[in-house]
């Protein structure tokens, strides 16, 4: 690495008590424990990170952290975004990298938070540092390119996003016609450089933010390039009540074998 060969690598658990379809989703008992203890857990066995905080505008959050060990710092309850929060705590902990990593993730490998960091750090290596990165994983499943509630990434042959969207990109127009296409969903880890972290605040959501209700296209609609490895990840994300069965039938399952 050009800059720094220790960089140091600040995971931050972007958690909010209000949530309209789930409130309270974060302390949500997941096989005994809440899930945002889950989610802790399994970044601090990154083997990238240096630190690991949830940023949450929260006392309850707040205090279950700190119960079994966590470190949490407290934030302004009128972000926007879980970016906005996580910029927030980069004014407080200097860091040269932070990984947003979102805590409806219980089930998030290390490994796929190892992945985004070594996104940008082998951008770096390569000559074409990035300021932002992400994460993507194959489509396995028809329905999912039709699903509006998975999110749909298109790269260049860099491999940086030309789009995010809801809508099924790319779309095979002659579908009559042997295609090979590959669609890919996006996976909503995101590792910032301090410097356009900060800058995040300040930038004016577009069109496209507002129509497709995606924040990392705020990044595109303001000049800054994305990019987004492949990774293999296969899990649950949690953003309804019945999602926790599943979860628990996923962690059970895996335990029996």
């Amino acid at each position: 690495m050009s800059e720094n060969s220790n960089p140091t690598v600040l995971a931050v658990i972007p958690a909010r008590y209000a949530s309209t379809r789930f409130p309270g989703k974060p302390l949500a008992s997941i096989a005994g424990r809440p899930m945002i203890q889950h989610v802790v857990e399994r970044a601090r066995q990154s083997r990238l990170v240096s630190r690991v905080v949830v940023a949450t505008d929260d006392q309850r959050i707040k205090s279950a952290v700190e119960a079994f060990g966590g470190e949490a710092i407290m934030t302004r309850s009128e972000h926007r975004t879980g970016t906005e929060r996580i910029a927030e705590v980069a004014v407080h902990i200097p860091a040269d990298i932070y990984v947003n990593v979102q805590g409806d993730l219980p089930l998030i490998p290390p490994e796929v938070i190892d992945a985004g960091v070594d996104a940008i750090l082998f951008a770096e290596d390569s000559g074409a540092e990035s300021q932002v990165a992400t994460l993507c994983v194959p489509i396995a499943t028809p329905d999912e390119i039709m699903n509006p509630n998975i999110v749909k990434v298109v790269c260049d042959f860099d491999g940086h996003a030309l789009y995010f969207s809801r809508a099924p990109i790319p779309w095979v127009r002659d579908a009559a016609t042997p295609v090979a296409a590959r669609h890919f969903k996006h996976i909503g880890l995101y590792v910032f450089r301090r410097d356009a972290l900060l800058e995040f605040p300040a930038l004016p959501p577009g069109e496209l933010e507002r129509l497709e209700q995606l924040e990392q296209l705020r990044w595109m609609e303001n000049g800054y390039r994305i990019r987004v490895a492949e990774c293999a990840y296969e899990g649950v994300e949690v953003d309804v009540p019945s999602d926790v069965p599943r979860v628990e039938a996923f962690l059970r399952s895996r335990a029996a074998h």
